[in-house]
């Protein structure tokens, strides 16, 4: 009785978020739109992009405001259930610190490096810290099956990994659709693994995000009426890391989120190729601007990239079950 409660009050608490999402975008994009707050385009960006100029950014408040009001409504506030809101909101504030400047300023980039960097380094730091005091120092193994303490190496690995994650979720945030739909189904994934263990905290939170992203992409599918901006997308790689943390599965990311790991490598490899062969590997990068570059239309390249998730995600269930 008491687990199917508990799926009940997932599946109510997707379908909640869902819907006050949807209510937000229709409130909201109009907002942003009377505020100006559109998009600028990079220069050397694909051309087909151009046309993008000024459409409403900073519209991961949409589904972050939609998963606070379906956590209040649904679970009960535990530390688990602080900590990854903490964590969410704190990246989703780096995000919307770097979205503000890039709006005002009118250009494509926000706050610098190191600025962005020293923010991250610092949420990760409070995460991995809390994470060991709740959780231990042990993490799983996928496909073995199997524990390994990570000892004194935790926290320096915890923190890699999520300003590791952080970032590619952000590179990865480029075409319309892309971040929204491969987040929901790794979102979605994590829902089903809490909901697993029975951490209700967790689990409501996963399921709120699921249901939340699912609304935003009615508004972020090609074409998109509004972008998330860095407000989404350092808001959603703070609450994977902190799923995959509270879950001690932080070495399943590359898998479920192989999207955003090809995407980041694909970066790191133009740049270490141009530097010492002074050629470029891609026509452009991240990844899924070479396949736009390639011919591809872009809802292809989204349409692709949510089907290898899907697959890295069936995956990653045989691997944990």
């Amino acid at each position: 009785m008491g687990e199917f409660m508990n799926m009940l009050k997932m599946i109510f608490a997707t379908i909640v978020s869902f819907i006050i999402c949807l209510i937000l975008g229709s409130i909201i994009i109009p907002e942003l739109h009377k505020l100006k707050f559109g998009q600028s385009i990079r220069n050397d960006g694909p051309k087909t992009h151009f046309k993008k100029a000024g459409t409403p950014t900073m519209g991961g408040i949409i589904f972050i405001i939609s998963v606070v009001i379906t956590d209040l409504i649904f679970s009960k506030w535990d530390k688990y259930m602080a900590l990854v809101l903490l964590i969410t909101l704190g990246f989703g504030l780096i995000g919307f610190a770097d979205d503000f400047i890039k709006i005002y300023y009118k250009r494509s980039l926000g706050l610098n490096a190191r600025q962005k960097l020293l923010g991250q380094f610092i949420l990760a730091f409070v995460l991995a810290y809390f994470a060991k005091s709740f959780i231990g120092t042990d993490v799983i193994i996928p496909f073995l099956k199997r524990n390994i303490d990570l000892s004194i190496y935790y926290i320096p690995f915890v923190i890699f990994v999520i300003v590791g994650t952080v970032n590619s979720v952000n590179l990865t945030d480029g075409l319309d659709g892309l971040v929204s739909g491969v987040s929901f189904m790794v979102m979605a994934f994590f829902a089903l693994i809490t909901f697993f263990i029975g951490n209700t905290s967790l689990f409501i939170f996963a399921a709120a995000f699921t249901g939340g992203l699912i609304g935003f992409l009615k508004f972020n599918r090609y074409p998109a009426e509004v972008f998330m901006g860095d407000t989404g997308a350092f808001a959603i790689g703070g609450a994977i890391s902190a799923l995959a943390l509270m879950t001690k599965l932080p070495v399943i990311l590359p898998l479920v989120g192989i999207i955003f790991m090809i995407e980041a490598l694909s970066v790191i490899i133009q740049v270490i190729s141009f530097k010492l062969t002074g050629k470029r590997i891609f026509k452009m990068s991240p990844l899924h601007h070479h396949f736009e570059l390639s011919g591809w239309h872009e809802t292809k390249v989204v349409y692709v990239f949510w089907f290898v998730t899907l697959i890295a995600i069936f995956a990653a269930f045989f691997s944990v079950s």
